[in-house]
């Protein structure tokens, strides 16, 4: 009895280093499929993006944005349209600000999106008036001030399109008639995760070339 218990622990003392080994290779696997996942597109989306790089806060316009907000004017202003930019970037805190009009303060509600909700809180977005030659800024939509019989505001949403911009207007639920955004292709949950649009910009302005041809 006794020769029978000592065979089968030497049975399983040979059996455990091979064991070990089985496991070692399987946690080896096992981190290597995660590694491999975590830098797939789609699994990478889901991650935060400080965990492989420092995500510097946003502080102002994208450089693409920027640029193609001036063209907005500068091709607006060539059908005899003076645009007003009347927002950009946005602060978080801005963003909450704007959010309690209407529920905690004064005024009317004029966002559903709290802090870290809105692409102008990532420098992705723009809102637009219509300018008029004495200077007053309007916001409507039905006003032909170059005398062509088409809407100044829907003329500038057109240049807009154009550029790569989406607009506010077309949303079904609340719409924003002066918003203009790029988000290229990066949802508000990805940017909250601290994924940005691409650095290289020939690669971001090509984005918005493409978004333009496709409006």
């Amino acid at each position: 009895m006794s020769l029978g218990t000592s065979g089968a622990s030497l049975a399983r003392r040979r059996a455990s280093p091979a064991r070990r080994r089985g496991r070692l290779l399987l946690a080896a696997c096992v981190v290597a499929a995660l590694i491999v996942a975590a830098n797939l597109p789609a699994v990478k989306s889901l991650l935060p993006a400080d965990l492989w790089r420092e995500v510097p806060p946003v502080v102002a316009l994208h450089p693409i944005v920027a640029e193609k907000m001036k063209t907005l004017k500068a091709e607006s202003e060539a059908l005899g349209i003076r645009i007003a930019i009347t927002d950009g970037f946005r602060s978080e805190a801005e963003q909450d600000a704007l959010y309690r009009k209407g529920r905690s303060a004064p005024g009317d509600i004029v966002t559903n999106a709290k802090g870290g909700q809105s692409y102008h809180n990532y420098g992705l977005a723009i809102d637009f008036a219509i300018r008029t030659k004495q200077g007053k800024v309007l916001w409507d939509t039905a006003y032909d001030g170059n005398r062509n019989g088409k809407s100044d505001w829907m003329e500038v949403v057109g240049i807009a399109k154009r550029l790569g911009f989406s607009w506010g207007g077309d949303w079904e639920s609340f719409p924003d008639y002066p918003h203009l955004q790029m988000d290229f292709g990066l949802t508000i949950g990805e940017l909250q995760r601290g994924h940005r649009p691409t650095e290289d910009l020939r690669l971001a302005e090509e984005w918005a070339r493409q978004a333009g041809s496709e409006a």
